[in-house]
């Protein structure tokens, strides 16, 4: 092993000490009995939800999707929560159809979403098959955003190589005067997805007794839930 290799593993081992040293579900952290949770997870979700706006919980509308390619490679992304429907347990995200995340829905139309927010140690997670919806949900979806973000959309061609920032600036630049023009257009690849949850899990971090995880399993027109060990 090179001198470099050491000091590099050395710097590893003092971060990781520094990891291990970090917080961890400090609290206060709210209460959740299973006992008492709706028969079906959509309520729970959005009471969840709904607690953690009120409370202040940063960006608790921020989701990380799971999609695998043809091949089954893995992948995960950051987006924005776009829409719920609590009756049916289903949410909405939107995308671009030629990105990464839209071409493996176009070849596995399934997805896993994941959020977490440390300040109430909560995590759901909701796995299912992922539906593309139709041209009005995403006309709405689109020109229900701001000017910048439309803008952003029509910057460049999502996920391809990137020159540099003066080529960003010049597709950006472009794509400011394209909305500004012609506000009501939408991009042709532009995409609104629904996920209907197979699964839901909710857990509920407790670190003076055992965590707390409940699984819902959709079945039929109702839903089975067990407990599970954190």
């Amino acid at each position: 092993m090179h001198a470099e290799d050491d000091d590099t593993a050395t710097a590893d081992s003092e971060l990781m000490a520094k990891v291990w040293a970090a917080p961890v579900l400090a609290g206060p952290l709210p209460r959740f009995d299973p006992d008492s949770a709706p028969a079906a997870p959509g309520r729970l979700f959005a009471e969840w939800l709904g607690k953690a706006l009120a409370d202040g919980v940063p960006e608790p509308h921020i989701v990380t999707v799971s999609t695998a390619a043809a091949d089954g490679t893995p992948s995960a992304r950051v987006v924005m929560l776009r829409g719920i429907d609590s009756a049916d347990c289903a949410v909405r995200f939107a995308g671009d159809r030629l990105s990464g995340k839209g071409r493996d829905i176009s070849a596995r139309p399934a997805a896993a979403l994941t959020w977490y927010w440390p300040a109430h140690g909560r995590q759901i997670r909701m796995t299912g098959p992922v539906d593309l919806l139709g041209a009005e949900a995403t006309r709405r979806d689109f020109l229900g955003r701001s000017p910048h973000s439309r803008a952003a959309a029509f910057t460049g061609t999502v996920s391809a190589p990137l020159g540099g920032p003066e080529e960003y600036e010049r597709e950006r630049r472009a794509a400011e005067e394209l909305v500004a023009a012609q506000p009501e257009r939408i991009p042709a690849s532009h995409a609104v997805y629904r996920l209907r949850a197979e699964q839901a899990e909710f857990f509920q971090a407790r670190p003076e007794s055992w965590h707390l995880r409940l699984r819902y399993t959709r079945e039929g027109d109702g839903w089975s839930r067990t407990l599970l060990w954190p």
